[in-house]
């Protein structure tokens, strides 16, 4: 393990711990979703609820519009799909850093089990909720 004393295996440690860091930032954030959709850039990341009459998903899209979503229901999967833009473009702003995910995204939902009814789906301060109803 490199110290402080040793200023280059100190900077050459500093660097391997951010590419690590990046790497892993990618990994977790600009996944492909899996489908053949060539747009598609990023996973919007999501919870699942369940109790006796329902399943509730929760994704996660903040600065996403309703106009910009578009869930399909499948025989036995949700195919939840959009776009973010990214909110500052033009000759005034130029990216400092940029960890948030933009631009289009795809996430499929498998379904535990057939039959289930897809209420109309609800974005909720930056979350889309989709209320399945076990039949």
């Amino acid at each position: 393990m490199a110290n402080r004393d040793d200023p280059t295996g100190w900077m050459w440690m500093q660097a391997c711990d951010l590419i690590e860091q990046s790497e892993r930032l990618h990994r977790q954030f600009f996944q492909l979703s899996g489908s053949q959709r060539d747009l598609a850039s990023w996973q919007p990341p999501m919870d699942v609820f369940e109790d006796e009459r329902e399943y509730v998903i929760v994704v996660a899209m903040p600065g996403v519009t309703p106009e910009r979503v578009e869930v399909i229901k499948e025989q036995r999967s949700l195919l939840v799909r959009g776009v973010r833009p990214i909110p500052l473009t033009g000759p005034r702003h130029r990216v400092q850093q940029l960890e948030i995910p933009y631009g289009a995204f795809e996430r499929r939902i498998l379904l535990p089990q057939e039959g289930l009814v897809l209420d109309p789906p609800e974005l909720i301060q930056g979350c889309l909720f989709l209320r399945l109803r076990k039949t």
